[in-house]
């Protein structure tokens, strides 16, 4: 099935984010976009920091802050039954202003350094077995 096209409001909002970014971190941070779980992300060092779904901008924050920052009129976690804590949506209202906005990209800029990455996981054979101890290939 093929990806679904972007709204308006998605390209705008990727748009207003890459700005944000060269802003703010200049060429020599490695920044890669890529989709996500049906958004647009944005890594820095390798971590997902920021993302585009839709008009919500995805924030990651220090993950002992989320029961606070859960409170904040606007935002929403990621994952509402817990699991993933320090991911937020954060909703058009609570970035309407170039405030709202600096804070929200600043406050994930400056988490990403002590963030973890995620590591890839490695994928499986075309059998979907796991390899042989010998690396041969399945049995």
């Amino acid at each position: 099935m093929p990806a679904r096209p972007l709204s308006h409001e998605a390209l705008r909002l990727i748009a207003a984010v890459q700005d944000a970014l060269a802003e703010r971190l200049g060429a020599d941070v490695d920044v890669q976009e890529r989709p996500l779980f049906g958004s647009h992300a944005f890594m820095v060092d390798g971590k997902l920091c920021l993302a585009v779904r839709d008009d919500e901008l995805l924030v990651r924050l220090p993950p002992p802050e989320h029961a606070a920052l859960a409170e904040t009129p606007g935002l929403r976690p990621l994952a509402p039954q817990g699991g993933m804590a320090g991911y937020f949506w954060v909703s058009p209202a609570a970035y309407a202003t170039r405030a709202q906005w600096r804070h929200w990209i600043d406050a994930a800029l400056a988490y990403n350094p002590q963030a973890r990455a995620t590591p890839r996981r490695a994928k499986s054979s075309a059998t979907g077995l796991p390899p042989s101890p010998s690396g041969r290939g399945p049995g």
